[in-house]
Parts: structure tokens; C-alpha cells; sequence
């Protein structure tokens, strides 16, 4: 399947902020790549402007292609609560996510990765689907035989954030998925109302 796999630093200066992480070439120049880029009077956006670059940021950020993304969307629709919020949850419920958000890998491109080659459990069970959905209570682990991988262990060195929908027991290398999170504790930068007004239409 395709997926972006070109430069980051070019995405982020696109919509203006580091949305794959900490990013020294982005700081450097944080204005829109391109011959215009630090032209300072660059015409105003129009309302679909904005909205599809919502949606664009949303997909990159989580390394979702737009069919998956819409199918995410349509099955947001149908459940209960506010579906912007609900479209965020089902991102943030990916296996590929929450891989990421334990601290297991440096980002979610090489959290894709490592579900893809099987160094990762679910509940015990090997599972090799970055778009498999976590439901709460579901317990996410380093296989065994992975444990020792120079890249996750550099990784969970390195792992300094703390969510609260989240537990993990370094010395077992596993974790808890104990809920889904609530839109406060969704950190990412995504007016998800736009997306649902695009899709919408």
C-alpha cells in the first residue's frame, strides 16, 4: 500500500508546526516550504482551504491514507458522541498509536514498523496490523524475543511522556490500554471539527 515516506521536515513547514516530533531543520525554517515560502503576504485561505488542510494534517500526522481515513470517518458517524472527537479516539486507539504513545518506538513511523515485523502482542497474540483497533483493557507488549532490539530499548530510554489512559511496566515491557481517551488528553494539535465539516459537504 502507498504511503508518504518523503521528507518530514517539508510536511511540517506545510501546515506550520512539527507534527512528526521534535524536528531541528523545521525550527530553522518554520515557514511554508517553496520559493514563496517566507513571503510574509501570502493571500488568505478560503474556508475549504483550511478545512482540507485539517484533514491533511490528521492523516499525516497519524500515517493514515484517505480511504482508511474516511472509512475511520463514516464509522465515527455511527457511534455515539460528538464524531470529531470520536475520529480522534479511533486514531488515538490504532495499535501503531498506542505503540507510540508507550514509549516503545521514537514515532509512529517506526511504531508501524515494528507491528509490521511482528515485535509486538496483544493480549498475548503477535499482531502484525498497525490499524488494528485497541479496545480498553487490552494489554500491548514487546515480544519476548524483541525485548532485546537496540531500537526499542533506546526508545523506552528515551520515552518521557505520561497519559493517563495508559499504563506500563518497564520491567515487563508491557503495557495497559486502560481506556479510551478523553479529547483533553488527546494532545495533538487537530481542529477536528473542520474535518467533519470537509466530509460533510
Amino acid at each position: 500500500m502507498a504511503r508518504y515516506t518523503g521528507p518530514k521536515t517539508k510536511i511540517a513547514r506545510k501546515f506550520g508546526e512539527a507534527i512528526f516530533g521534535d524536528d531541528k531543520s523545521f525550527e530553522k525554517r518554520n515557514y511554508p516550504p517553496g520559493q514563496h515560502g517566507n513571503n510574509r503576504r501570502r493571500g488568505k485561505k478560503s474556508e475549504y482551504a483550511i478545512q482540507l488542510q485539517e484533514k491533511q494534517k490528521a492523516k499525516y500526522t497519524y500515517g493514515i491514507l484517505e480511504n482508511q481515513f474516511r472509512n475511520m470517518f463514516e464509522k465515527a458517524t455511527r457511534a455515539t458522541g460528538i464524531t470529531g472527537v470520536v475520529l480522534l479516539q479511533l486514531c488515538e486507539s490504532r495499535l501503531d498509536n498506542v505503540v507510540f504513545r508507550m514509549g516503545i518506538a521514537p514515532s509512529r513511523r517506526a511504531a508501524r514498523q515494528f507491528v509490521s515485523h511482528r515485535h509486538i502482542t496483544v493480549n498475548g497474540e503477535l499482531v502484525n496490523i498497525p490499524s488494528y483497533q485497541i479496545k480498553p483493557g487490552d494489554v500491548i507488549a514487546v515480544r519476548e524475543k524483541s525485548k532485546s532490539l537496540t531500537a526499542i530499548q533506546d526508545s523506552l530510554a528515551n520515552a518521557s511522556h505520561v497519559y493517563e489512559w495508559i499504563t506500563w511496566n518497564n520491567d515487563l515491557k508491557q503495557g495497559t490500554f486502560v481506556s479510551i481517551p478523553e479529547r483533553i488528553q488527546i494532545p495533538e494539535n487537530i481542529n477536528e471539527q473542520f474535518i467533519v465539516e470537509l466530509y460533510s459537504k
